[in-house]
C-alpha cells in the first residue's frame, strides 16, 4: 500500500480561512496607523513652518515673510524645503503669508484615505484641526 503525503482540501481551506481572519483583523489597524502617522506628520510640519515664520519675524523687526521664498532663500534658510502647494505624506499644504501674519493649511489629499482632519496654524503658532468634511 502506498502512503500519500500532502495536505487534504479541508486542511488547505482551514489555513486559508485562518489567514483571511488574521488579515481582516490586521489590515484596518494598519490603515488606521497610517492615517494617524499622516496626521501627526502634518501637525509637526505646520509647527515647523510656524517656528520658521516666527524666527523670521524676530530677525526682521517683527515682519513676517510675505512668501515661502523668503524662508527658503534666507542665509541660513528657515526652511529646508518647499511646502506651499506640495503634497507630502498625504497632506497638501497651502500658505497665506503677509508681512503682518501667516496662515498655513494642511488638508488631506483625499479625505478619509490620507487623513480625517484639516489642520491650520496661524500667527503665534496656534494650531487647530477640524474634520476634513467640515
Amino acid at each position: 500500500m502506498k502512503i500519500r503525503r500532502g495536505f487534504t482540501l479541508i486542511e488547505v481551506l482551514i489555513v486559508v480561512m485562518v489567514i483571511s481572519i488574521v488579515a481582516a483583523l490586521a489590515i484596518p489597524n494598519i490603515l488606521r496607523s497610517k492615517l494617524t502617522a499622516n496626521e501627526s506628520a502634518a501637525q509637526t510640519t505646520l509647527k515647523t513652518i510656524a517656528v520658521a515664520c516666527e524666527n523670521y519675524a524676530t530677525a526682521n523687526n517683527g515682519l513676517y515673510p510675505a512668501s515661502e521664498t523668503q524662508l527658503l532663500e534666507a542665509e541660513p534658510p528657515y526652511l529646508n524645503g518647499s511646502y506651499d502647494g506640495q503634497t507630502i505624506q498625504g497632506y497638501k499644504y497651502a500658505f497665506n503669508l503677509t508681512n503682518a501674519s501667516y496662515l498655513v493649511i494642511a488638508s488631506p489629499a483625499s479625505c478619509g484615505a490620507n487623513g480625517s482632519k484639516t489642520y491650520t496654524i496661524v500667527t503665534g503658532g496656534i494650531l487647530t484641526g477640524a474634520d476634513c468634511g467640515a
